[in-house]
């Protein structure tokens, strides 16, 4: 292990937390707060001057490890000093917030651990823990290590773990010798941290393809921010004797893993509970050698923080064979519901369903049915014969594909996505994936939305003056074909075929537009108060030679925004497969009050923070453009 060390940073310790918004100037937790609401109730900036924004300057990454051309993390920023990972998290770095300038940088080598990493990227950024005297910068590396960080210094933190940091290998329940683990199990996303309790979720090896069906269990642990000792685990597929076992049947718990948490988990300090977004099992797509509901796959469970306990939980999906995991951050807002007040949590997903639950008790604030949804006729799989489905709010982008839902500009444009489509199967929500090449000629299922959401990472904001929860989503089919592995790739009777290409018109979606939408629910009535295309028509569409005369309506992109919501503006980038440009909405009905262009002509990468120094307004965000040779760079704008 090599630590290098740089400039000390002499900074006081923040107050007390805010839990609906960031309630300041700061931003102390990778949603703003710890409910992931990403809400500040910041004006300087609105609707007014919000073209106006200029660059306020610009920190590069480029001598930071190997050169990375995606950063998605969201900086923190407490007292006047933003937290950012770099160098595929091998670095974690402190700015000052209002120039750029580095205050300190702290790096860590982890050899093979590294360099066999299942999750070797930026991830999504660092935590920030304090008792109102020590504070400490926690960085969960791709080798799968929890690093604590004075904050004011950057050197490790005195009394932690071995040096400052703990081997999480060493504090799963896993029946496994240690270097099986290396290159089985990392993270994606910073840990939530609610009182003393630093909750990590892991993230395996993806599923679908080539992983085998005793991929690891993910259990999710909680390590004291102060000692490094464990708080807990918590065993997300369950052991013999344990609550939700029973569902799953043949005994299937004791073979299967993943269950894990790529996206991000959110805390209620007040309640004293974090919650866990569940992803499925082994394997994403086909679910033969688990028969059963699988708890608690595809699920949101509600722990106490200090100890692990199981207060409620709610499976969202039964025996997930779609990968509809749940990345998207569950946001707590507190709304009113026919003169009732409900402390409640939003949970988006992939499916593209706002789950709202009372975040106390886990019912359902409005009724959720179980309906019936088609069996899967791939051998051996076992389906569950009903889904959840909630009555409210409606959906928020296109579930299932018909012909209805086919591109429509012209007639001959129509039949031709008929014809495009006709090698494959087709149906609504929760049908089954099917065969690459199954008995009736088919090659494979058009999943709607598709692997890739829906809603993901990315997740949305809350307004907890009013309410209001934004989302931002595209419509993204998957054609899903399942087919025996090769020899030595996996011991699974099916996984997913590589070579099924989602049909186009010469080039032109199949699915009618908007290929991404924004989404603002007024949750204190469970319904839509508007929905807009994120983004203008792509050129490529607006000059496409088959649409010349077409009156097009406006498409938006096929990317996912990222987005914040202050008291005055909703501000969201275009997404990192976007273009270089952020808008800014009104957050009541969505018209757009003003737009910047990044500098660098590259996409914001991750999602937005802003916050204030010196009486200064600031939104920052990481950008990059591979194209144009741009490593990533953290921008930040504020007025002239």
């Amino acid at each position: 292990m090599r630590i290098l060390l740089a400039a000390v940073l002499l900074a006081g310790t923040a107050g007390a937390l805010a839990q609906h918004g960031t309630g300041g100037e700061e931003w102390i937790a990778y949603g703003g707060d710890r409910g992931g609401t990403r809400y500040s109730p910041l004006d300087q900036i609105d609707a007014g001057n919000f073209s106006d924004l200029e660059v306020a300057w610009t920190w590069k990454s480029d001598n930071f490890s190997e050169t990375e051309y995606r950063n998605i993390s969201t900086p923190l920023m407490v007292d006047g000093v933003l937290y950012v990972s770099a160098g595929s998290r091998r670095n974690v770095v402190a700015i000052e917030a209002d120039t750029g300038h580095i205050l300190w940088t702290w790096r860590m080598d982890e050899g093979e651990r590294w360099e066999r990493a299942p999750r070797r990227n930026s991830g999504r950024g660092v935590s920030y823990w304090t008792d109102g005297t020590d504070s400490r910068i926690f960085v969960i590396t791709p080798g799968f290590q929890l690093v604590a960080l004075d904050a004011r210094t950057g050197r490790p933190a005195n009394g932690f773990g071995n040096d400052g940091v703990v081997d999480l290998f060493t504090q799963l329940d896993l029946d496994y010798d240690y270097p099986e683990l290396i290159g089985a199990i990392g993270n994606s996303s910073p840990a939530t941290i609610i009182g003393n309790s630093v909750v990590i979720g892991p993230a395996l090896r993806p599923g679908g393809g080539g992983v085998g069906i005793g991929n690891v269990k993910a259990d999710i642990i909680a390590i004291n921010a102060r000692t490094g000792e464990r708080n807990w685990v918590f065993h997300s597929v369950p052991r013999p004797g344990e609550p939700g076992y029973e569902t799953w049947l043949d005994g299937s718990a004791e073979r299967v893993g993943n269950a894990g948490i790529w996206g991000l988990a959110a805390g209620d300090p007040e309640l004293g509970l974090v919650y866990l977004p569940i992803e499925a099992a082994t394997n994403d797509v086909y679910g033969g050698h688990r028969p059963g509901n699988n708890l608690y796959s595809g699920s949101l469970v509600a722990v106490k923080a200090d100890s692990g306990e199981v207060v409620w939980y709610q499976q969202l999906v039964h025996h997930d064979i779609w990968d509809y995991d749940m990345p998207p951050h569950p946001i707590l807002v507190d709304i009113t519901v026919d003169g009732r007040d409900i402390k409640a949590i939003v949970q988006f997903t992939k499916q593209a369903f706002a789950y709202v639950l009372d975040r106390e008790t886990g019912a359902p604030v409005w009724p959720m049915e179980e309906r019936p949804v088609p069996p899967s006729d791939v051998p051996g799989e076992w389906t569950s014969p009903t889904q959840p489905f909630p009555t409210k709010p409606a959906p928020f982008d296109v579930q299932g594909i018909g012909i209805d839902n086919l591109v429509d500009f012209t007639p001959a444009i129509r039949e031709a996505a008929i014809n495009a489509i006709a090698r494959h199967r087709i149906g609504g929500l929760y049908t089954p994936p099917s065969l690459s090449h199954a008995e009736d000629g088919t090659r494979g299922m058009i999943v709607v939305p598709g692997l890739g959401g829906g809603a993901n990472w990315q997740g949305g904001a809350a307004d907890p003056e009013t309410g209001y929860v934004y989302i931002g989503s595209h419509t993204a089919p998957s054609v899903v074909g399942l087919e025996p592995p090769g020899i030595g790739r996996s011991d699974a009777r099916y996984t997913m075929g590589g070579s099924l290409p989602l049909p186009t018109v010469d080039g032109i979606p199949i699915m009618k537009p908007p290929y991404g939408r924004i989404t603002a629910y007024d949750m204190n009535r469970g319904e839509i108060a508007w929905q807009i295309p994120n983004g203008d028509t792509p050129e490529e569409i607006a000059n496409h030679p088959l649409l010349r005369g077409v009156d097009l309506p406006p498409t938006g992109i096929n990317s996912v925004p990222g987005m914040l919501a202050t008291r005055t503006l909703l501000v969201a980038g275009e997404g990192g497969d976007g273009r270089p440009i952020v808008r800014a909405y009104d957050k009541a009905t969505g018209e757009e009050v003003g737009r910047i262009r990044i500098s660098g002509d590259g996409p914001m990468q991750g999602s937005p923070l802003t916050y204030m120094v010196n009486g200064k307004q600031y939104i920052a965000f990481f950008t990059a453009n591979r194209d144009a040779g741009m490593p990533a760079q953290l921008v930040a704008y504020a007025l002239p």
